[in-house]
C-alpha cells in the first residue's frame, strides 16, 4: 500500500464530524467535489467503504468509526505540534502575572523580573507578594511560585529546585547555646513561623537510620519568614529558616548553624499553573530564567 495522503483524513474526519460533505466543506473551505474526491479515493487506497451516504445524511461504516477515532487523535497531535512550535518561535509579549511568597518573592523572583523585563521588553511583570495562596484562576496569575509542599497534587505544577531548612540562631547567643543532642533544643527559646502548619515540630535526621523528633519551646511566634529572620537577627532565639533566606547572613557571621549534623527535612520550589493546554512564551521564558538561577545558587551552596 502506498503512504496515505494525510489531508485525505482530515477531510474524511471533516465529513464525519459534520455528518455532510457539504458541511465539511464549508468548514474546510473547499467545494463539496473537491471533498468527495479525496474520501473515495482514501476509500479506494484502503480498499474498504468508510462511509455510508443517505439522502439526509452521511454515517460512517464500522471501518470508518475506527478510522475516525484514530484520525482524531492524528490531527489533534498534530495541531498541538505546530502550536508548539508557533509558541517557541515567539517573543514574549504582554503582561506577565507571577504570584510568589514574601520572602521568597523578595529574595530571588524579584531581582530575577528585573532582570526578565530588560531581556524582554515587549513584557511587562507584575509581581504579586503574599503569603496567602493565589487562586490563579480568579487572580489572573500566568505562574505562581509555591516554596515547600504542595497540597493539592491535581495542580499542574513543575518541580523546578529544592531548599533546605537550617536551624539557626543570632552568633550573639552562640554562647548561650548549650546543645549536643536535638533533645536538647526543646529547653531552649524558639522564634516559631506561625504560617506553618506544625510551627514547634520539627524532625532531625543524622545518617541513615538516625531519627529524632523534637517539639521546641516557643518563645515568640511571627507569621511571617521575614519577620521571623529579623527576630532571630536581634537574638530572640532559635528559628528554622529556608537556607536561601539565611545564606547572606551565614557567610557574614550574623547567624550560625546549630547542630549543623542534624539535618531537617528539604522542601520543593515549585511553578504552579492554571489549567491550560499550552503555556505562552513570557511564561515558559520567565520559568527558565528562574530554573537556571536556582541552579546557580544550588551549585554555590
Amino acid at each position: 500500500m502506498e503512504a496515505i495522503n494525510l489531508n485525505r483524513l482530515a477531510y474524511f474526519a471533516a465529513v464525519v464530524g459534520t455528518g455532510s460533505f457539504t458541511r465539511a466543506a464549508d468548514r474546510l473551505g473547499i467545494t463539496k467535489t473537491v471533498v468527495s474526491q479525496q474520501v473515495a479515493r482514501l476509500e479506494a487506497e484502503l480498499e474498504t467503504s468508510l462511509l455510508i451516504r443517505t439522502t439526509r445524511r452521511v454515517e460512517p461504516t464500522e471501518a470508518g468509526r475506527m478510522l475516525y477515532a484514530r484520525c482524531v487523535m492524528i490531527l489533534r497531535e498534530a495541531e498541538d505540534a505546530v502550536d508548539e512550535l508557533s509558541e517557541a518561535r515567539a517573543e514574549p509579549m504582554g503582561v506577565l502575572r507571577i504570584a510568589a511568597p514574601n520572602d521568597y518573592g523578595a529574595s530571588m523572583i524579584a531581582p530575577l523580573a528585573v532582570g526578565f523585563a530588560r531581556r524582554f521588553p515587549a513584557c511587562t511583570v507584575d509581581l504579586v507578594l503574599s503569603d496567602a495562596r493565589a487562586d490563579l484562576v480568579a487572580d489572573h496569575i500566568d505562574v505562581s511560585i509555591r516554596v515547600g509542599w504542595l497540597d493539592d497534587s491535581t495542580l499542574q505544577a513543575r518541580r523546578i529546585g529544592t531548599f533546605r531548612q537550617l536551624l539557626v540562631a543570632s552568633a550573639n547567643q552562640l554562647g548561650t547555646i548549650a546543645a549536643r543532642e536535638p533533645e536538647d533544643l526543646a529547653a531552649l527559646p524558639f522564634i516559631a513561623n506561625g504560617a506553618l502548619r506544625e510551627p514547634l515540630l520539627w524532625h532531625f535526621a543524622r545518617g541513615d537510620f538516625d531519627r529524632r523528633a523534637v517539639r521546641m519551646r516557643q518563645a515568640l511566634s511571627i507569621n511571617t519568614t521575614t519577620a521571623v529572620l529579623a527576630a532571630t537577627l536581634a537574638g530572640g532565639g532559635l528559628s528554622v529558616l529556608p537556607d536561601f533566606q539565611v545564606a547572606d547572613h551565614l557567610g557574614s557571621g550574623r547567624l550560625v548553624e546549630v547542630l549543623p549534623e542534624w539535618s531537617l527535612p528539604s522542601g520543593g520550589i515549585h511553578a504552579v499553573y492554571p489549567a491550560a493546554r499550552f503555556r505562552p512564551p513570557k511564561v515558559t521564558a520567565f520559568v527558565a530564567m528562574l530554573v537556571d538561577e536556582i541552579r546557580r545558587s544550588e551549585r554555590n551552596r
